[in-house]
């Protein structure tokens, strides 16, 4: 049994939605259990629609008409039959979101949003299975949510692997061994069935997971890249594929911020050895990036920058040490408020930690914070890792920059940047 993975690029409209289609074609039809994320940007639009909705800014009904729209567009394309069963199922998923919008919101945000942003994973892995069927591929819509089973933590579910791969494995191996099975990526239930939701851009630990829990023989992720690069091909032209990775170098590289895949996605594959490739839908002959156990590949520099994160700097007010019992302190604010620390110097009496840019986060922390510590905050700093460094590579990247903090290991050498 294998895992594809499609993301939002690889079916961002009807042409996309054909070359997947071709994909498969060649890849067979029994044993594969797809994850598919929603389609292009409608996550990002509906997190639009969700904060209008909760903030009551008048504009809801405009951009939920706006997206339909468009997927309107896709639909049309791909069925000419305006009386095949895809347009009323898409419209019903759609009157789920009228039904929460159409009263004044009482539920916390995060509950909302999950119920609201999920509904664009039904939307397109609804679309794609029927036009597969059109095509004479024979599969299985399945809904994630009666396997995938977390707690109420809403936006960031965490997942009950016990209960989870149970229900895995007594509702899947039956339906793979008859044709391929369409499920959603990124979401969850919990034990009320109230949907959750794992995290943003968590399809990839979706797809993992299941290849964990059926014991997939790989997994494959389709990406818009011909594999996974050593920095992003954005803002580095000349980036080059890197063919082979460990899984050691794989959760290094996504812990400190490379975008290629979900930081939570290795775990779950190396506890089982099972290999990951990273291929490119738009490629689909090429062999793309494998990632296994151990490989003897030489990597080059690796590059990975995130140009948006802010710099928080606290000191004691009292000039006490900060130590076990000032950063278990530290520690529980920022994990209350659910904000990761990408990079952290310790000294006597101060902290330095680089974090995501995001202001209502950083000054929830700054105000739980204050009483205690005296707090500097930089806004608009770049975080820049590179792992197997050399001093040209530093030297070109820090060129003409401030920097305002470094860190350094054999492999690894991180600055925050001015």
């Amino acid at each position: 049994m294998k895992v594809f993975k499609f993301g939002g690029a690889s079916i961002k409209d009807a042409d996309r939605i054909r070359n997947v289609t071709e994909i498969l074609k060649k890849s067979g039809t029994n044993n594969i259990l797809i994850v598919i994320s929603a389609l292009g940007k409608t996550t990002n639009e509906l997190e639009m629609i969700v904060n209008a909705h909760y903030n009551q800014t008048g504009k809801t009904d405009e951009l939920l008409e706006a997206l339909k729209q468009k997927n309107e567009i896709i639909l049309n394309e791909l069925f000419a039959d305006r009386s095949h069963p895809v347009f009323n199922e898409v419209n019903d998923r759609y009157a789920e979101i009228h039904w929460i919008i159409e009263d004044k919101p009482e539920e916390k945000f995060d509950y909302i949003y999950d119920q609201i942003v999920s509904i664009g994973e039904f939307i397109s892995t609804i679309i794609v299975s029927h036009y597969l069927r059109s095509q004479g591929i024979k599969n299985f819509w399945f809904d994630v949510r009666d396997v995938m089973k977390t707690d109420n933590s809403y936006r960031e579910g965490v997942v009950d692997w016990v209960q989870t791969q149970k229900l895995m494995r007594e509702k899947l191996p039956a339906l793979l061994e008859q044709g391929l099975v369409i499920t959603q990526g990124f979401v969850g239930c919990t034990t009320e069935n109230f949907t959750t939701t794992l995290g943003r851009e968590g399809s990839d630990y979706t797809a993992a997971l299941f290849s964990n829990m059926l014991d997939a023989e790989e997994m494959t992720v389709w990406k818009d890249v011909p594999g996974i690069l050593t920095a992003d091909p954005s803002e580095f032209p000349d980036a080059k594929k890197i063919d082979e990775l460990s899984y050691y170098e794989a959760v290094e590289m996504t812990y400190y911020g490379a975008k290629v895949i979900h930081p939570k996605t290795i775990k779950p594959l190396q506890n089982k050895n099972i290999p990951l490739r990273v291929r490119s839908f738009l490629q689909p002959d090429a062999v793309g990036t494998i990632i296994k156990e151990k490989t003897s590949a030489h990597l080059p520099p690796i590059i990975v920058r995130i140009p948006d994160s802010a710099l928080l700097s606290l000191s004691t007010r009292d000039y006490s040490f900060i130590e076990e019992g000032n950063m278990s302190l530290i520690y529980e604010v920022f994990s209350k408020h659910k904000v990761k620390i990408e990079m952290m110097q310790k000294a006597a009496i101060s902290l330095s930690v680089c974090v995501e840019n995001n202001p209502t986060k950083n000054q929830s922390v700054v105000h739980a914070l204050r009483k205690d510590f005296s707090i500097r905050l930089n806004k608009n700093v770049q975080m820049l890792t590179i792992r197997h460094y050399n001093q040209d590579i530093i030297n070109q990247l820090t060129r003409g920059k401030k920097i305002l903090v470094e860190q350094k290991t054999r492999n690894t050498i991180q600055f925050v940047l001015k």
